[in-house]
């Protein structure tokens, strides 16, 4: 039987020469965009996101079936973040320390319509290919889902998360 074995070797790396502003950092970074199609109820200020489309370039997706539930389920913690999960706290005790109380998506605050789109370049320093997937999503989602929220009311929210309640206020409804 033939036997292989392989050993991924992290090229060198020098520190950060700060008379230069040079080095050789031992990085691969992925790079990420997303878009939503959303709707907000300007009576009751719930927001319902239709469609959601997450796009990664995450170097070679060695198995993509885990790469694209990576990136929904980032996805889908930051629509919580965004939109409902409320760490409310008085006095130096927890006011949200229940489910009934702290909020986190359910089905029914899931994208109709989600598409994930990997996108495959892949990274001479990464091994096989490959760059980080881990949280990537987590980090455009919010922006992503106020700039669609700035155009279907013409109002910017600039704090989260936006509850039916602070859309109101936001839409000086309350």
């Amino acid at each position: 039987p033939a036997i292989a074995k392989y050993k991924y070797l992290a090229p060198k790396t020098t520190p950060y020469e700060p008379v230069t502003g040079k080095s050789t950092p031992n990085v691969a970074y992925g790079h990420c965009a997303q878009v939503a199609d959303l709707e907000v109820d300007t009576e009751t200020g719930y927001i319902h996101i239709h469609n959601m489309i997450s796009t990664s370039d995450l170097g070679k997706a060695i198995n993509p079936q885990q790469v694209v539930g990576q990136i929904e389920g980032g996805t889908l913690q930051m629509i919580g973040h965004t939109l409902m999960e409320d760490f409310i706290h008085e006095d130096g005790y927890v006011q949200t320390a229940e489910l009934s109380t702290y909020l986190i998506p359910t089905v029914l605050d899931i994208p109709t319509n989600f598409k994930t789109v990997i996108v495959e370049y892949g990274d001479p320093n990464g091994p096989w290919g490959a760059r980080g997937v881990g949280e990537m999503m987590t980090v455009p989602t919010s922006a992503c889902i106020l700039a669609a929220v700035h155009d279907a009311t013409g109002v910017w929210f600039d704090e989260f998360p936006l509850t039916p309640e602070r859309v109101l206020r936001g839409l000086g409804k309350i």
